[in-house]
């Protein structure tokens, strides 16, 4: 709320969003290319296999906080800390989103660095179920019959691959709804993409570079001497990794329909998928397939009927121009 009048203002917004949620199509394509950067991220990670899991996260949270503060005050001063001030709710409501990306960020890299990498892919494949009721039980959002019978092919799929993981996947549990709950909290909050952001980072801030000084006086860091020159190069740059998606996310999922967004994420995981099976050569077989196959019908469905509709509403607008 640039004009500063918080709550009401911020309400009344809300609520013709909720009826009618417009597709813009710049949030849509900045929302596509967040996904597809988190799609291939974890070919990035894999570089940095060598350096403990919990190192890595605190050093994402140091380097990503200087490069989004320093964005910050160099391009405007204090001027993002005095917007996000004028409203009282995003505060807290950012301090609550810097808690669950952390522990989305946290939960991921341990899982992979222990060996969990079909459960975090199960989970990034449930996320966008999350986030699709949330946009709908939360938000109010209103699916048309093309995009229920789309979800309810993606439901049915990510079923399908949950009960053949054999054992409840809280892991994939927990990545689902942190970041589900991220992208809600985000969304609710009206302020600037890179401005939340830096407001998030000021909160994880301190503890981040807490665990990376403890680290360093011989409790497993090797940042000072150590991990060798390429991996420290990795680990600054990490925040530039972790920073721009998120930049993108919250850029997006402000501008269009949450289950839109919901749905758009299974772009990443399909990409995991892919470099698990040709890069990483993980198996993949007709049983995972299956649920694979069900999710990929109900983008295809999805896709489709965004697609029809795009150009039906196009043609409308160009016979309207005519007359």
């Amino acid at each position: 709320d640039p004009g500063g009048r918080g709550g009401d203002h911020a309400g009344a917004c809300a609520a013709v969003e909720m009826t009618h949620p417009p597709l813009d199509r710049k949030g849509l394509a900045i929302t596509v290319c967040t996904f597809l950067i988190w799609g291939v991220v974890p070919l990035y990670w894999h570089l940095l296999k060598a350096v403990p899991s919990f190192h890595i996260i605190a050093h994402r949270i140091v380097w990503s906080a200087v490069l989004v503060l320093g964005w910050l005050l160099l391009k405007n001063g204090l001027g993002w800390w005095r917007q996000i001030r004028a409203q009282p709710r995003a505060v807290p409501l950012l301090g609550v989103s810097s808690l669950l990306i952390a522990f989305n960020w946290g939960l991921y890299i341990w899982a992979v660095n222990a060996g969990h990498v079909v459960e975090t892919s199960l989970g990034y494949f449930i996320n966008p179920l999350v986030t699709v009721a949330l946009g709908v039980v939360v938000l109010r959002e209103r699916l048309r019959r093309p995009q229920w019978i789309a979800v309810g092919f993606a439901l049915a799929g990510v079923a399908w691959l949950t009960v053949q993981a054999g054992s409840p996947p809280w892991i994939a549990l927990g990545l689902a709804f942190s970041f589900g709950l991220y992208g809600l909290v985000r969304k609710t909050v009206a302020v600037d993409a890179v401005a939340g952001l830096g407001m998030e980072s000021l909160y994880l801030f301190l503890p981040g570079l807490a665990y990376v000084v403890w680290g360093e006086f011989g409790h497993g860091g090797g940042f000072i001497d150590g991990y060798g020159w390429r991996d420290d190069l990795l680990l600054v740059l990490g925040g530039v990794v972790s920073a721009v998606p998120l930049i993108g996310f919250a850029y997006g999922v402000r501008r269009i329909p949450l289950s839109v967004v919901g749905l758009l994420q299974y772009v990443a995981p399909s990409l995991q998928l892919l470099i698990g099976v040709l890069v990483f050569k993980e198996a993949f077989d007709a049983t995972r397939a299956v649920g694979f196959a069900a999710i990929w019908a109900g983008l295809v469905i999805f896709a489709s009927d965004g697609l029809w509709r795009a150009r039906r509403r196009d043609a409308l607008v160009a016979a309207s121009a005519g007359k």
